[in-house]
């Protein structure tokens, strides 16, 4: 029966089960590919599959300790305590795609503990999530409901490729109370992920998979506060499913809370999957209490010991992260906050624009502005034009760093204009030739004949009598047809800035 006080307020109350498949060679008990490395991720079902992984009788694990290294890895990053001694359990469910009916999993005994992330927002303010645990498993494999080429098929198959990954479980403090602020936590997350190399987090192939916990505090007229059961939201593979399910739910247990008046309690959770051509939530089961998996130690494998030796060794592994890069883009090369995001998307365009900072500052030590700034321009502007025009990523288009700071000091010299400038860049993303060299060979050097250039004004000016009176008269933004026409007629070879004192001498 539902309260008969009416809702004074509502606020959400969140937290998140991250689950990363780390991208070690092989898989977490066995030396049998993984199938979330780059190399093996489009291999034929069931071909990554050995007795380990199958668990036929007297096949034993075997730890992989570099899998060991980068969980360490993240719980530094995200500021964990380190476990000096952990050990492994055996949480006992029965599935399909789960040939031994137990998972190899840590209950009591973390790898990594009590952490936080930050995370800075647009209004100036910050907030702070606490990181609750970071444990070790191995992932299950995968039902699938079509047979190759999209046959259908009466009843459900089983690809063990996925089966024995090594998978990092990152479990949240529910401090997290909008969809907004999940979702910038998600992505930072995932962002340091990729900076560390722990995998490469293409969602789309169940690399990251976020399941938010999500109940609503409801607070009504007459004072009294009422926690709506908790759901957990299971396996949401893009940021857009993550913001969908909660405030799908944020308004689904309201109204439920109204017609049923259930409150948080022994037995209340449930979870439930995202429909995302719906946009709706869809309840899947009651969710188990941790005595329903009837953990126990494995007796199989011995417990991980991390001496301070080998955690400071990791810890010196931990390279600058897209965080504290923004902040130095920001603060050092004066970009905005939006262009410093675009560049630490991916850890590969960032290393690139870092090599292109380094060869441009070495290039042209008497540049104008900040070399990192000049690089960003013409990533941004340049690069993002070609890349979306070939689907293919800034770093990815054949370009390289020592190219691009000989571009910049063509530029900063004035021996290319703009336009001549990104004309060039589209060139060196086809040839590994210095861009002074293609720069002649396509004629894109800039004219500074003074005979050449009076000729182009002269012809401006009988070309545009208006613009001439214009700016004859004062008016400065006339210039801008005149400067247009002489480049038109040059075919870009002027110098922009000789044609403007050429002009400044005739009608001034």
């Amino acid at each position: 029966m539902s309260s008969p006080a009416t809702i004074a307020s509502t606020r959400l109350k969140i937290g998140l089960e991250i689950h990363v498949e780390l991208a070690t060679r092989s898989k977490m008990f066995t030396r049998t590919a993984n199938v979330a490395h780059p190399d093996h991720f489009d291999a034929a079902p069931n071909t990554l599959v050995d007795p380990v992984v199958a668990a036929l009788p007297g096949a034993l694990p075997v730890l992989n300790r570099r899998a060991i290294e980068m969980s360490i890895m993240v719980g530094l990053a995200l500021d964990c305590r380190i476990a000096s001694f952990s050990k492994w359990d055996r949480k006992n469910y029965f599935y399909p795609d789960l040939p031994k009916g137990y998972q190899i999993s840590q209950y009591d005994l973390p790898l990594c503990a009590d952490g936080a992330l930050t995370l800075p927002r647009p209004d100036g303010t910050v907030k702070r999530v606490g990181i609750t645990r970071c444990h070790l498993e191995e992932d299950t494999g995968k039902l699938g409901h079509e047979l190759p080429g999209g046959l259908h098929y009466d009843g459900s198959l089983v690809d063990l490729n996925r089966a024995g990954t090594p998978l990092l479980e990152i479990v949240t403090e529910p401090d997290l109370e909008d969809a907004d602020d999940t979702v910038s936590f998600a992505k930072e997350l995932r962002s340091i992920c990729r900076f560390l190399g722990v995998t490469e987090g293409i969602m789309q192939r169940g690399h990251m998979r976020f399941e938010p916990n999500i109940n609503v505090i409801i607070q009504t007229s007459d004072g009294h506060e009422y926690a709506t059961p908790v759901v957990e939201v299971k396996n949401l593979n893009s940021f857009r499913a993550v913001k969908g399910a909660i405030d799908y739910e944020r308004d689904r247990q309201v109204a439920a809370w109204r017609e049923d008046g259930l409150v948080m309690g022994p037995g209340a959770k449930s979870t439930r999957g995202w429909d995302d051509t719906r946009g709706v939530t869809v309840l899947q089961r009651e969710k188990e209490d941790a005595h329903d998996y009837r953990y126990f130690p494995d007796p199989d494998l011995v417990p991980v010991v991390v001496d301070d030796a080998w955690r400071e060794t990791i810890a010196a592994s931990i390279p600058e992260l897209p965080m504290k890069r923004r902040a130095r883009y920001v603060s050092e090369y004066g970009l905005s906050p939006a262009d410093a995001v675009t560049l630490t998307d991916d850890p590969r365009l960032c290393d690139f624009y870092d090599t292109a900072v380094i060869a441009t500052a070495a290039a042209t030590p008497d540049l104008s502005g900040p070399a990192g700034l000049a690089v960003a321009k013409l990533l941004l502007n340049a690069g993002a034009k070609r890349a979306n025009e070939t689907d293919r990523a800034i770093h990815e288009l054949g370009i390289g760093p020592e190219q691009v700071a000989q571009l910049i000091a063509l530029r900063e010299a004035n021996e290319v204009g703009s336009t001549a400038a990104d004309e060039l860049f589209g060139h060196l993303c086809q040839t590994d030739e210095a861009a002074r060299a293609v720069a002649e060979r396509e004629g894109l050097l800039q004219v500074r004949d003074d005979d050449a250039l009076d000729a182009w004004v002269d012809a401006a000016i009988a070309a545009q009598p208006q613009a001439a009176d214009d700016f004859a008269a004062g008016k400065d933004a006339a210039a801008g047809r005149l400067v247009g026409e002489v480049m038109k007629r040059s075919q870009g070879k002027a110098d922009a800035k000789a044609v403007r004192g050429k002009l400044e001498e005739r009608l001034r």
